[in-house]
């Protein structure tokens, strides 16, 4: 999986995957946001704009980040979301009430 990575400042990165996140590869993203994490950023931001679809096993893997994100006081953050497969999947399952998910 290619993913794309643009450091904003000393806390935050926007991370942009290019493809869809599923089984086969959901655990190369979460393997990076732990890299990232690890190197000190603690404003995660994923950007969904090359992304047209998740599955569950790449749902579970960004719920299982935002938790460890978030016990070390930092926040994860979704953003650009462009296909309507996955807007509709993340409204059925309410997942803005968990993680941020900003609808620009």
């Amino acid at each position: 999986m290619e993913i794309n990575k643009n450091i904003l400042n000393e806390n935050k990165v926007i991370v942009s995957p290019q493809e869809n996140i599923d089984f086969a590869n959901s655990n190369e993203l979460k393997e990076e946001l732990i890299s990232i994490k690890e190197e000190g950023y603690n404003q995660i931001e994923i950007d969904f704009g090359e992304v047209n679809s998740i599955d569950s096993s790449g749902l579970g893997k960004l719920l299982l980040f935002h938790k460890r994100l978030k016990e070390k006081d930092g926040e994860l953050s979704i953003k650009n979301i462009q296909s309507d497969y996955i807007k509709n999947m993340f409204d059925m399952i309410k997942l803005n009430k968990v993680i941020k998910i900003d609808e620009k």
